[in-house]
């Protein structure tokens, strides 16, 4: 089975009128397909990478699905002490080493949250519509704490509100009779965040007692310019994390600062150069073209500088 993009959602601010939606919630972890050939499983992500050793827990198919063959699709999660945590779910991810991954299995539980189907039993399904892919996937998925279907709501405005009043990031709409397509994104799936994230590439960091405390945040633009965004702290980052960001920084020391327009705290800032990619979670923009109140979510390691440009925006 060759491995697929995903079908993403365009953003939204409001919710559509008139019926035949959906709405779910918007896990904060990371988007996986199961592949399934009736001999072999892989797991691989958004990007095409494969995640299949990271995730020993998930080898035996028929534990926690009846279909002799599939495709699915949905989100690997991991939780802090309240809610889902793309910083935790990172932990299992960017393991390469088999004791490590070991011990993560009890250290950091992993659940997959799986919300479509594209290929089951030897047959594609991807041309039937949502409503009748979800019945299927009700009919082969045995859930269970690792693997859980994902809930469906008519009442998009109230899940809503209570992603709103948890600190959630969000919801996605998705039309009834949408077909599913492969490396698309168009309107029939939609999502509303109330919190924003995007990658962004690291030039300059603030360093003080010896470790990195903050760092100078940036997208390129479509004339390959870099252009400041925001300075963060250290966020959700651990005190190993912050160390490995330390040697990472002072070994990509730049000439000079990188950014197309001046950032702010320039005078502290030790300038790098461009290549250490983070992800960021943030409220809205500012009138100056800067983010406002950005938390550090993770380091990302598999995600080229490429991807750090303005079209996320």
């Amino acid at each position: 089975m060759k491995p697929l993009i995903p079908f993403e959602p365009i953003s939204a601010k409001t919710i559509p009128s008139g019926d035949g939606w959906i709405a779910q919630m918007k896990w904060d972890g990371v988007r996986m397909l199961f592949y399934y050939d009736g001999q072999t499983l892989r797991l691989i992500n958004r990007r095409l990478n494969d995640r299949t050793r990271q995730y020993p827990e998930f080898a035996v198919p028929s534990a926690y699905c009846t279909a002799s063959s599939f495709i699915l699709d949905g989100e690997m999660i991991a939780f802090d002490a309240s809610k889902p945590s793309f910083q935790e779910v990172m932990k299992r991810d960017s393991l390469r080493h088999e004791g490590s991954i070991k011990r993560a299995i009890m250290g950091t539980p992993v659940t997959y949250m799986v919300f479509d189907v594209l290929f089951a039993n030897g047959d594609w399904v991807i041309d039937l519509p949502l409503r009748q892919r979800q019945q299927l996937l009700t009919e082969i998925i045995k859930p269970q704490n690792q693997v859980q279907p994902v809930t469906s709501h008519a009442d998009a405005g109230a899940l809503l509100e209570v992603m709103r009043s948890h600190a959630m990031e969000g919801i996605v709409l998705k039309q009834l009779e949408s077909t599913y397509a492969i490396n698309g994104k168009d309107n029939r799936w939609r999502k509303i965040k109330l919190f924003y994230d995007l990658y962004a590439v690291i030039a300059g960091v603030i360093i003080k007692d010896n470790i990195v405390r903050s760092v100078q945040l940036g997208l390129y633009d479509e004339d390959g310019s870099l252009r400041y965004i925001g300075h963060a702290g250290m966020g959700k980052l651990t005190v190993g994390q912050q160390r490995e960001l330390t040697a990472m920084a002072l070994e990509a020391e730049g000439a000079g600062m990188p950014f197309s327009n001046r950032p702010e705290r320039s005078k502290e800032t030790q300038w790098i150069a461009p290549s250490l990619v983070v992800k960021v979670q943030y409220m809205e923009w500012t009138s100056n073209k800067t983010m406002r109140h950005p938390t550090i979510q993770a380091l990302v390691k598999d995600v080229p500088i490429t991807e750090c440009s303005v079209k996320q925006i």
